[in-house]
């Protein structure tokens, strides 16, 4: 838990307060008495809020809620900016946006075609010359194959059925 210094709204642990009072012997547990001699207040935690791939929540200050009680501050912001390089050249926001949901889109098919292999290399031994392979498992092995070629491949799947 973090607590807040009521007179210069420094932030800092319980660990930090014993350190800075090394002469000052403190019970184990902290209640409201300790808090008001050492003139803090302690800072709840709150929930973060929710974002989206392209933002992210970053903590800021504490702040106070309706109940006048100190919490945790978040702020949700764009994870991406446009930006110049050293040679002048710049991306926008919007580029690099683009590049990170194609990278883990990427990463997205990777896994799914990984899933598809282990699938068919769990059925090759039906592919050996000397096996009569049915001609449900010639389909379920040439739906497998057909997965990347699914018109919403890799955000969705339909998996073929093993027989």
């Amino acid at each position: 838990m973090n607590y807040r210094n009521k007179t210069t709204a420094a932030v800092s642990t319980q660990g930090e307060i014993r350190r800075a009072n090394a002469n000052t012997s403190f019970p184990r547990v902290w209640d409201a008495d300790v808090c008001t001699h050492l003139n803090i207040d302690p800072v709840l935690a709150a929930p973060q809020p929710s974002c989206t791939e392209l933002q992210q929540v970053n903590s800021i200050a504490p702040v106070q809620d309706d109940l006048n009680n100190w919490v945790e501050g978040w702020e949700v912001v764009d994870k991406f900016a446009d930006t110049t390089d050293d040679d002048g050249v710049t991306t926008t926001k919007a580029e690099h946006e683009a590049a990170y949901t194609a990278s883990e889109l990427a990463k997205v098919a990777a896994a799914a075609r990984e899933k598809r292999d282990g699938l068919l290399a769990a059925t090759d031994f039906y592919a050996l010359s000397d096996v009569v392979m049915t001609s449900d498992m010639t389909t379920y092995r040439s739906d497998l194959r057909a997965v990347p070629a699914q018109s919403d491949f890799p955000t969705t799947i339909t998996w073929p059925t093993a027989p």
